[in-house]
């Protein structure tokens, strides 16, 4: 420093007569994080651990310092601290007070981005992810490709994380009665109550949270139950898992979580199951498995599926044999099914329709002992559950494809439901004096049968913590601002147990608070940051002198290694009820919506727009309905019904689509909010006013009416048809074996060398992608992952309904065969990059061109909008930005868009770019360490994201590449390669698994 003469190993503070070695802190630092933190003695001192050392263990040189320091060498420190949430990896949350640098540290390079490990909890499960960072700015998710429950991949939810984060929408201040108060003020307030209620024992006290597994704050909720004694917790998930741990309860006498190991599996059965739909526990971890037993490469071993399902699902979608049946009707196919495999006399027996697919299913299950799976979907009965048990533990599944654990849900004993029951009484009955509410909403989505409101408005006191203002906080004395998971420390457990560490990248950006600090205060009186109560309570748990460097590492990597709960032995003892009476006229059946969830993220505007994987529908949610159930009823597509049960009434817009079984409509939850931001209110309507505590999933005795009006949806796969022959080509696996060719005998391609186009010799790097049709679950990550990387705008759904739709990557999913039981498939459909791009040849300002690693660029600064290329392009692929859609002035929102990428304004055309901007990071790292680039060493935005491993990118120059591989595979073709464009972006051929019993 300026002011500071140096000497040899150390400094010696101005105005001092000892010197200061900052060896001496070297050490101390050394001891709290580890030696390999700092390799220099001036990356040392400027790391913002040096200046809190200072204060903790030389307080008085620190004195020294500070009072001399000139105020650029302030600067310089504080900078650091916003700056770093922590070095190596390892985040922790920014200082109070920041100030901006004006010398960069040495390990942040502006344009370089860093990641840290966190985890997203979503209700009692985390997923491991990374967050990247650009200088203090989180703006991208990636899953983690060491955690065990992502393994690299992530879904819809996490991507979208982000954004959820910068919403304006959020809360951004506590208020009490709506008007606005600050948190001393929400302590002051607290105090009287909070004495009159630990003098009582905490008699009138109740608390409801979501579900948890984080093991800091279920301690911290026991201490409070010790210090107020007659005090009560209570946990609400309007998605819950009730039937799933009752009917292990039932196989069992106790709750178990149950994991499935596909790497084992021959045959697999799925009971009304959607294991590959994003916010699924495992979801990652299946996905990858499945797709991975599902290549055809494998020849005999490749896993067969079999799918009975109520509604359709992306998960049945990619069965060989599927079966549609009415929700009410699985448990007694469950219970046919254990009767025929000699399991249990449970009753139920198989339908007309239904006898030869069982015939054929029982054989195949038979004679896989051992390498059988039976999965139920979250949704069924607990019978259901139980049968499955049974079923796998006859046919040797246990320890083999499947093993059991504790539960991840420290509480699985008691259903949410029976929680929110007992609390909605106690609140009638005038038990409950003082209620705090956190991070869940159940005056939206409480059974309607609870009347939930009325009780909950005779609470003295009500205190709701949350991330919005929403329909449970309208009707709060007290709101307080809650914390997004990435700016607050905490834990959970993922869904094998594996404790993921929650750390934040930002300080929170309106100054909320975490539940944990709420309830700290509840008990002691005191204040403490997150980050305090998270580490206290794992140093209780980590007595060892190495905590700091145990802490550390775990921070590092997001997760303490070897928490994963072991496998757990069980005994069966199935005691089933008997089998429920069949339903009544029109069933309704309950679903969790593939975006928004439970509706808790009504509010982002990408989930909102990404179409939802079976239907393509965006911004609603319509009353899904079978062919010929619309027939009967002579209804059509978008009409408008009015939906009755036991007397209470909803309206929306039907939508027929294939696969639905007949005598039933679908209704996915999560729409219909009044109280969720600009973006999420008043869209669709609520299937939560006609859920009640008894028929959380399915109900009978549903009347349905037109009314005579017609409801426009936007859904936009129809405003990209493509015009060609074989768009997605599909083998049966005995074909594929006679003929692995079989996908270029359904088009012939013209000769490479009829062309207009020069020829054009790559000699450094030749880009190209391959996706496998085989693969893709249809999940939409890699969709809205395109989006968060390339800043790509939301436009709404009445610019969606015109066509106007920016997605540069689009799903595309095609029925084959009949609407009551067709075959359906999945296509990601990026740019194709091809190599005779028509889009090239007829721009007139060159604004489309080709570069000398064969991509397909565009030179937003050239295009006058004549879209030309759009209107010459067979794929549609290319999107044109016709109104101002980026928001230019909300300042949140500009802090999380990507700066590697140019945020446009109106009047130019977009496109896929293969992620240009992280190619060139790629070849600027290879070129610094004079080398080529590895292999895998570029991830593409999609491809990083898909957990079923679909998506490939790289190197065509280089023929040991996965990328030239696959292109050399007898499975790839290129899509519409009957144009001659010569696409870069190619495809492997889906390859069916069909028994050849039910294959006509």
């Amino acid at each position: 420093m300026d002011n500071v003469r140096k000497t040899g190993t150390g400094d010696v503070c101005p105005g001092s007569k000892n010197k200061l070695e900052l060896a001496d802190v070297r050490e101390k630092l050394s001891e709290a994080r580890g030696p390999k933190y700092w390799r220099t003695l001036d990356e040392l001192a400027q790391t913002p651990e040096f200046a809190e050392m200072l204060h903790r263990e030389f307080p008085k040189h620190a004195s020294e310092w500070t009072d001399n320091a000139s105020r650029r060498d302030f600067l310089k420190i504080m900078g650091a601290s916003l700056a770093l949430a922590g070095l190596g990896a390892c985040t922790r949350q920014p200082m109070e007070a920041i100030v901006p640098y004006v010398k960069q540290p040495n390990n942040v390079v502006p344009g370089k981005p860093l990641f840290y490990a966190t985890a997203m909890p979503l209700g009692a499960y985390g997923t491991g992810l990374l967050v990247e960072s650009h200088e203090g700015r989180p703006t991208k998710i990636e899953g983690n490709p060491q955690h065990p429950s992502s393994l690299g991949g992530t879904d819809v939810l996490n991507q979208s994380s982000v954004l959820t984060m910068y919403d304006p929408d959020r809360s951004q201040t506590n208020t009490y009665l709506l008007e606005m108060r600050t948190w001393p003020d929400l302590l002051s307030s607290l105090r009287a109550p909070i004495q009159a209620e630990k003098a009582k024992g905490g008699a009138g006290l109740r608390v409801l949270s979501g579900a948890t597994s984080s093991p800091s704050f279920v301690a911290q909720m026991q201490e409070l139950l010790k210090t107020y004694p007659q005090a009560k917790w209570y946990q609400w998930e309007a998605v819950n898992r009730d039937s799933v741990y009752a009917g292990a309860q039932m196989a069992f006498g106790q709750p178990v979580e149950t994991i499935y190991n596909f790497a084992n599996a021959k045959v697999l059965l799925s009971l009304d199951g959607d294991f590959l739909s994003s916010g699924t526990p495992g979801f990652h971890k299946y996905t990858r498995e499945f797709s991975r037993r599902r290549r055809p490469e494998l020849k005999e071993e490749m896993l067969r599926f079999y799918a009975v399902e109520s509604s359709p699902t992306n998960t049945a979608a990619k069965a060989d044999h599927r079966l549609h049946m009415k929700a009410s009707e699985v448990e007694s196919f469950a219970r046919a099914l254990a009767s025929a495999l000699g399991v249990a006399q449970a009753g139920g027996e198989f339908n007309a329709s239904q006898q030869k697919f069982a015939a054929a299913l029982v054989k195949d299950l038979q004679a896989n002992r051992g390498a059988a799976l039976v999965m139920v979907g979250d949704a069924q009965t607990p019978a259901t559950h139980a049968l499955a048990h049974a079923i796998n533990g006859a046919l040797g599944a246990v320890g083999k494809t499947v093993t059991y654990t504790d539960p991840v849900d420290p509480f699985a004993a008691t259903p949410k439901v029976e929680q929110l029951r007992q609390l909605t009484q106690e609140m009638r009955d005038g038990k409950v004096d003082m209620l705090l509410v956190m991070n869940t909403n159940p005056v939206y989505d409480a059974p309607a049968d609870f009347d939930f409101l009325n009780a909950f408005n005779k609470v003295g006191l009500r205190v709701h913590l949350g991330l919005y203002q929403d329909e449970t906080s309208k009707y709060c004395h007290w709101h307080v601002s809650g914390t997004h998971y990435l700016e607050q420390w905490g834990d959970t457990r993922c869904f094998d147990g594996t404790v993921s560490f929650v750390q934040p990248l930002i300080a929170p950006l309106y100054g909320g608070h975490s539940e944990s600090e709420l309830i700290e205060f509840v008990i002691n009186q005191n204040q403490a940051s997150s980050y305090e109560l998270t580490q206290r309570y794992w140093q209780a748990q980590h007595n060892g002198m190495d905590f700091k460097r145990w802490w550390d590492r775990s921070l590092h990597d997001g997760f303490v290694a070897g928490s994963a709960f072991a496998p757990k032995a069980v005994s069966a003892k199935l005691a089933l009820p008997p089998a429920a009476a069949p339903t009544t006229g029109l069933e309704i059946i309950f679903r969790r919506d593939a975006t928004i969830y439970d509706g808790r993220f009504a509010n982002n505007g990408w989930l909102q727009e990404t179409p939802k994987p079976m239907t393509q529908i965006c911004w609603e949610n319509p009353v899904l309905m079978s062919v010929a159930t619309a027939k009967k009823l002579n209804l059509k597509s978008e009409d408008e019904v009015e939906l009755e049960l036991a007397g209470r009434k909803v309206k929306g817009a039907i939508w027929l689509t294939p696969g639905h079984p007949d005598g039933a409509v679908t209704v996915n939850l999560g729409y219909g909010r009044t109280h969720a931001g600009r973006v999420g209110s008043g869209i669709g309507f609520s299937g939560y006013e006609l859920r009640t505590s008894n028929a959380l999933w399915s109900a009978g005795g549903m009347r349905l009416r037109a009314t005579g009006k017609h409801s426009g949806l936007a859904s936009p796969q129809g405003h990209q048809a493509m015009e060609g022959r074989a768009i997605v080509r599909v083998a049966t696996l005995e074909e594929f074996i006679k003929s692995p060719g079989f996908a270029h005998e359904l088009v012939e391609a013209p000769p490479a060398g009829l062309t207009m186009y020069a020829p054009y010799e790559y000699k450094e790097n030749k880009w190209g992608m391959a996706i496998d049709l085989n693969s893709c679950v249809g999940c939409k990550a890699c969709e809205v992952a395109c989006q968060a990387e390339n800043n790509i705008a939301v436009v709404g759904k009445e610019q969606v309904k015109r066509g106007r739709i920016m997605h540069w990557l689009r799903i595309d999913n095609y029925h084959e065969g009949s609407p009551e039981n067709p075959k359906t498939y999945f296509q990601p459909v990026p740019c194709m990059q091809c190599e005779n791009a028509p889009c090239e040849v007829v721009c007139p300002v060159g604004a489309t061109a080709h570069s000398s690693e064969g991509l397909n660029d565009m030179v937003y600064n050239r295009c006058v909008g004549t879209r030309y290329c759009s209107n010459n392009c067979p794929y549609k692929v290319r999107r044109f930005n016709f109104l101002l859609f980026s928001d230019f002035d909300t300042p949140q929102l500009k802090f999380q868009r990507n700066p590697e990428v140019t945020v446009r304004s109106r009047g130019v055309m977009e496109k896929c770019t293969y992620c240009i901007q992280r190619i060139t990071h790629g070849r600027i790292d290879a070129e610094e360490q004079n080398r080529k680039v590895r292999d895998g060493e570029i991830l593409t935005a999609c491809q990083q994201a898909c957990p079923a491993e679909a998506i490939v990118f790289g190197d065509l120059n280089d023929p040991t590449s996965r990328v030239a591989k696959l292109k050399a595979s007898q499975r790839n073709y290129g899509l519409l390669e009957e144009l001659n464009t010569r696409p870069r972006t190619t495809y492997m051929a889906a390859v069916r698994n069909p028994n050849p019993e039910l294959e006509s």
